[in-house]
C-alpha cells in the first residue's frame, strides 16, 4: 500500500455529489447523524432554501465514518469544490446558507475538509482525505457511504455498480467462484472461513433448490458495521447477494436483519425494490435467464440468533436454538436445502473483486488475512466511528492513529476486540498485527468488527462481569454448559466485585470458563468466556486487588469505594447536600460537610456535582480517610488545626 493510495479519494463515490446547475447539500443522516440531530438541521436547510427561494438539491447520505463529529453536511457548489462541516447545528447551517451559498464565503472555521480534492480559492481548507482518522483507510466495503443517496439506484449506477453482475454473469459459475477462492475473502461474520470454499461446498450440494441468506443480525454491544452499510450502500449488498446466487445456483435469498435497525430495514426494503425494477433481481436477470430474488425476514434481537442454525430455525418459524453439526447448512439448512450464509460486510466486497480481480484485492493484507476489515471503534478513544483498514495493521494503528488516542489523554488499559465473544487486550499487544490468527493466538477474536477501548477508569473485573452478564442473558438455554456455566461465573464475579471474593475463586473462574468453551453446543457458549480468560490472563493483578486488597483500583466496584468530603476543601457550599438523593450529607452554610456512611449508597451524586474548582468530594476504594465524625463550622476547623500543628511543633 503506497501513501498515495491510502489518501486517495473514492472518486466514483464522489460523483453523485456534483452537478453543474445548481448547489448539491448533503446531509449526513444515518442512524449516528440522526442521533445528534442530523434531521433537524435537514429541516432548516430545507426552510431557509425555501425562504431564501435558493434553488438547490438536497441529499441524504449514510455513514461516512466520523461520527464523532456528526452531524456532517457538504455542500457543492457548482464550479467550487465540495466541502463537508462537522458538528452541524440548525443555527450553523443557517450561517452557511447566508455566508457560503449567497456570499461565496466557504467559512474555513466550520469545515472539516475538501471532499474532492479540489483547490481553487479554498487553499485554507485541506482535503478531507488528508484527516487523520480517514487517510490511513482503504475505504473497499465502505467505498460509497456516505458519498451517495442510498435511496437512489442512479447513485449506485453512477459509481458502476452492478457492472461486477454483468461480468459474473458471462463467467461459468465455477469461474465466478474460481475467482472468490483467488481473492482469499474470508467471512467477515468473525468465524473467517474462506469464502470461495464454502460457495463450492453449497454449489456441489446435491439438489435443484437451493438458498442464499444475508446475515445481518448484529448484536454486539458497539457494532454498527453492518448497519452502518446497509443504511449508506444497500445495493452493494445486493449486488453481492445476486453475484452469489449465481455461482451457487440458488433461487431465493433472505436478508435477516434485527428490528432494532428500522432505518437499515427501510432503504434495504426501497433497494430490492429499485433493483427488480431494474432488472437486477427477479425473474430473467439481465436477460441471463438466471433467477433470483430476496425477500427481508425482521428478527427479534436475539443475540443467539447471530448463529447460522439458530438464524435459519427463526426464518422457518421455529425458536431461535442451534443444532449441532454436521449436517452443514451447506448440505442441509433452511428447510432441509443446501443453503450458503454470509454476512453483510462479506457480501459487499464481492462486487468489487469480481469487477477489479482478485489479484487486485489480495495485495491488501496479509498472507493468510487478505483484504480490508470494517471495525466500530469505540469507547474511550478521541475519535469514535466506523473505519476499514487493512489487515495487518496494528492494534496501535487504529487506536493511536485513526482514533487519536485515548480521550482526556487517560491511560490505556485494554482492548475488547470481537464484542462480547472477544477478548481484552492490555497495552503490551498495541503492536499485534490484526489477523485471524494472531487475534486467536492472543484470546481474543476479530469478530464481526467491534472494537471497544478502555481507560485507566475501566475496572477491569466489571468489565468481564458486563460482557458475562451479556452472554448469560442472550444463552438461549438448550446446552447445560452455556446455560448453567456462564450463570456460575457471573456468581463468582459478582462475588469478586461486590468485596466477597477469594482466590480460589480465580481457579474456579478459569475452570468454569474451560467447561463452557469446550463443552457448549454453538459458538456463543464456545465463545463466551473469552472476556473472562483473557482478563484472568493479562490482568490477574487487579483481580487480586479485588479479592486480598477489598480494593477496585479504577474506582469503579460500589461495594471497594466510599465517598468523604476533604476538610480542607470544603467551602460549606451546600450544593452536594441539597443534590444527595438519600440525605445522607450533614452540614450548614459555611460548615465542612460530613457524609454519614451508613446512609450513603455510592451514587456518586455528590463527587459529580461538587464545583471542579473545589474537588472536596473525594471517592476512595480500600482505604479510611481521616475527616471529622461531625459538621463543623470551617472556621472552627481552621483553628483546631492550627492548634494541633502548633502543638506538633513544640512537641
Amino acid at each position: 500500500m503506497t501513501p498515495e493510495e491510502s489518501s486517495a479519494p473514492p472518486e466514483d463515490g464522489l460523483k453523485a455529489l456534483k452537478r453543474d446547475d445548481k448547489p448539491v447539500i448533503c446531509v449526513g443522516s444515518a442512524t449516528c447523524g440522526r442521533s445528534a440531530g442530523a434531521l433537524q438541521v435537514l429541516e432548516t436547510i430545507k426552510k431557509e432554501l425555501s425562504n431564501r427561494r435558493i434553488d438547490a438539491e438536497i441529499i441524504q447520505v449514510g455513514c461516512l465514518g466520523l461520527c464523532y463529529v456528526e452531524p456532517l453536511i457538504y455542500i457543492s457548489k457548482p464550479g467550487h469544490p465540495c466541502v463537508c462541516y462537522r458538528k452541524m447545528t440548525p443555527e450553523l447551517a443557517k450561517e452557511l446558507i447566508n455566508d457560503y451559498l449567497v456570499n461565496d464565503d466557504p467559512r474555513p472555521d466550520l469545515a472539516l475538509g475538501i471532499m474532492d480534492g479540489g483547490k481553487m480559492e479554498m487553499d485554507n481548507i485541506p482535503s478531507i482525505w488528508e484527516h487523520p482518522m480517514l487517510k490511513p483507510q482503504i475505504r473497499i466495503v465502505l467505498r460509497n457511504c456516505g458519498l451517495i443517496d442510498p435511496e437512489n439506484i442512479d447513485h449506485y449506477l453512477a459509481t458502476d455498480g452492478y457492472l461486477a453482475l454483468r461480468k459474473a454473469l458471462q463467467m461459468k459459475p465455477e469461474e465466478v467462484i474460481d475467482e472468490i477462492k483467488c481473492s482469499g475473502l474470508r467471512g467477515r461474520g468473525g468465524a473467517g472461513f474462506p469464502t470461495g470454499i464454502k460457495w463450492e461446498f453449497c454449489r456441489n450440494s446435491p439438489g435443484n433448490e437451493k438458498y442464499l441468506i444475508c446475515n445481518a443480525d448484529e448484536g454486539d454491544p458497539g457494532a454498527f458495521m453492518d448497519r452502518s452499510v446497509l443504511e449508506g450502500d444497500p445495493h452493494s449488498v445486493l449486488e453481492g447477494m445476486v453475484i452469489t446466487a449465481y455461482a451457487i445456483g440458488a433461487s431465493t435469498g433472505y436478508i435477516y436483519c434485527r428490528a432494532e435497525y428500522p432505518l437499515a430495514l427501510e432503504r434495504v426494503s426501497i433497494a430490492i425494490q429499485r433493483a427488480r425494477e431494474h432488472g437486477f433481481l427477479g425473474k430473467d436477470i439481465l436477460g441471463s435467464g438466471f433467477n433470483f430474488d430476496v425477500s427481508i425476514k425482521q428478527g427479534a434481537g436475539a443475540f443467539v440468533c447471530g448463529e447460522e442454525t439458530a438464524l435459519m430455525a427463526s426464518i422457518e418459524g421455529k425458536r431461535g436454538m442451534p443444532r449441532s453439526r454436521p449436517p452443514f447448512p451447506a448440505v442441509s439448512g433452511l428447510w432441509g436445502k443446501p443453503t450458503n450464509i454470509n454476512n453483510v460486510e462479506t457480501f459487499a466486497n464481492v462486487p468489487v473483486i469480481i469487477s477489479k480481480g482478485a489479484r487486485w484485492y489480495n495485495r491488501y493484507g496479509t498472507e493468510k488475512s487478505k483484504g480490508t476489515k470494517t471495525f466500530a471503534l469505540a469507547g474511550k478513544v478521541k475519535r469514535t466511528g466506523l473505519i476499514e483498514v487493512p489487515f495487518g495493521s496494528t492494534l496501535r494503528d487504529v487506536i493511536y492513529g485513526i482514533g487519536g488516542g485515548i480521550a482526556d489523554d487517560k491511560q490505556f488499559k485494554a482492548v475488547q476486540t470481537g464484542g462480547p465473544s472477544g477478548g481484552c487486550l492490555p497495552a503490551k499487544l498495541l503492536d499485534l498485527p490484526i489477523e485471524y490468527e494472531t487475534m486467536e493466538n492472543a484470546g481474543s477474536i476479530i469478530g464481526s468488527g467491534g472494537m471497544i477501548v478502555t481507560d485507566e477508569d475501566t475496572c477491569i473485573v466489571d468489565f468481564a462481569k458486563f460482557f458475562i452478564t451479556f452472554t448469560q442473558q442472550e444463552s438461549c438455554g438448550k446446552c447445560v454448559p452455556c446455560r448453567v456455566g456462564t450463570k456460575q461465573m457471573l456468581n463468582v464475579l459478582e462475588r469478586i466485585t461486590n468485596g466477597e471474593g477469594k482466590l480460589e475463586d480465580m481457579d474456579q473462574l478459569q475452570r468454569l470458563a474451560m467447561t463452557v468453551k469446550n463443552g457448549s453446543l454453538c459458538a456463543l457458549g464456545g465463545t463466551a468466556p473469552n472476556p473472562v480468560l483473557t482478563t484472568l490472563q493479562y490482568f490477574r493483578d487487579e483481580y487480586e486487588a479485588h479479592i486480598i486488597d477489598k480494593r477496585c483500583p479504577a474506582k469503579v466496584c460500589k461495594a471497594l469505594i466510599n465517598y468523604y468530603i476533604d476538610p480542607d476543601r470544603c467551602v460549606g457550599c451546600g450544593i452536594c447536600l441539597k443534590n444527595c438523593p438519600v440525605d445522607a450529607i450533614e452540614g450548614g452554610s459555611r460548615m465542612i460537610h460530613v457524609i454519614d456512611q451508613g446512609k450513603c449508597t455510592k451514587c456518586g451524586t455528590c463527587f459529580d456535582v461538587c464545583p471542579p474548582k473545589v474537588k472536596a468530594v473525594i471517592k476512595v476504594s480500600g482505604e479510611k480517610v481521616a475527616v471529622p465524625e461531625n459538621p463543623m463550622s470551617i472556621v472552627d476547623y481552621k483553628k483546631s488545626k492550627k492548634s494541633k500543628e502548633s502543638e506538633g511543633v513544640s512537641e
